[in-house]
């Protein structure tokens, strides 16, 4: 029996009617074309995934649509301003090199958003423990934290963009 949600997606108010067994990553993908969230392995262990849910990254892959009812959700496509300025995250991994295949870069840049947000100053150590529900195949990390720890800088010196 289809049930009624509605969230804002992106600053943007939704309202869908879905199955109860849809997770956030369907309801994002299939419903609202939103397909830069990954699905990588259906189990929650790559982090292709992540999304925000007001705030915090979570794995949409473990989440059901429903328990999003209410919730601000921000997916990569809704990092960048409107005028299509990257956020300093995005901006770092390109700088950097962060990326290889991309697969696993939307999931890994908004895991590094929360990261930098709830940490103060970042350390490699820091990046690297907070990265281990993130996966990738193609780069062995190295750029990815130093693209991390160059956006949280970023981040630190944008101040205002990082609160919106």
């Amino acid at each position: 029996m289809p049930t009624k949600v509605t969230l804002s997606v992106n600053g943007k108010p939704v309202t869908r009617e879905v199955e109860g067994r849809t997770l956030l990553v369907q309801l994002l993908r299939d419903h609202l074309g939103l397909t830069g969230t990954h699905v990588g392995c259906d189990t929650s262990q790559c982090g292709a995934c992540v999304v925000h849910v007001d705030g915090r990254s979570v794995k949409s892959c473990t989440m059901l649509a429903v328990q999003a009812e209410g919730a601000e959700v921000t997916t990569i496509e809704g990092l960048a301003a409107a005028d299509g300025t990257l956020h300093p995250m995005q901006a770092a991994f390109r700088e950097h090199h962060g990326l290889q295949c991309g697969f696993c870069t939307p999931g890994m840049v908004m895991s590094a958003v929360d990261l930098a947000q709830t940490h103060g100053q970042l350390d490699e150590t820091t990046v690297r423990e907070g990265l281990e529900g993130n996966i990738c195949r193609c780069t062995g990390y190295h750029n990815i934290v130093k693209a991390v720890l160059a956006g949280a800088e970023a981040m630190r010196a944008d101040v205002p963009r990082a609160a919106e």
